[in-house]
């Protein structure tokens, strides 16, 4: 026979495996971004870029450089999901960085003028989303017990 406290706990058990296949699926998209987007523009260049165009020659290899990190910062994330758990650390890491570079975009706004509006909406899912998921990683898949 089962009892109302048994059936609790399995729907809390049930409950936060849920939220943990959520959150993976949510992790697993958003490293799609620096994968997708790093990729295509190490391949294609700043010219490829929403509001690119012609640049230096210097400028085209530093954009080019910087986008390995990206893309390896996606791919760094998509590593964590297997042992999510385990890599619970790295996986914040990662996603606090890329929380930092919108930081940097509103510094590039403030001194050379507003972005192409793709970018715009970057800065809100770097400074607005990515901390949200931050917190619910934390929720999760806590890194030290409570």
């Amino acid at each position: 026979m089962v009892t109302r406290g048994s059936d609790a706990g399995v729907g809390a058990r049930r409950y936060a495996l849920n939220m943990k296949r959520t959150l993976i699926v949510v992790l697993a998209v958003l490293g799609a971004v620096p994968v997708g987007t790093g990729l295509l523009a190490i391949i294609g260049g700043p010219t490829l870029a929403p509001g690119g165009g012609p640049t230096t020659a210097s400028i085209d290899s530093e954009y080019r450089f910087v986008n390995v990190f990206w893309l390896a910062a996606g791919l760094i994330l998509w590593w964590t999901l297997r042992r999510a758990s385990a890599r619970a650390l790295v996986t914040r890491v990662v996603l606090v960085i890329a929380a930092s570079g919108g930081i940097a975009r509103l510094i590039s706004w403030a001194i050379v003028g507003p972005p192409h509006p793709v970018f715009i909406a970057t800065i809100v899912l770097e400074l607005v989303i990515v901390p949200l998921v931050i917190w619910w990683h934390s929720r999760v898949f806590p890194t030290s017990p409570r």
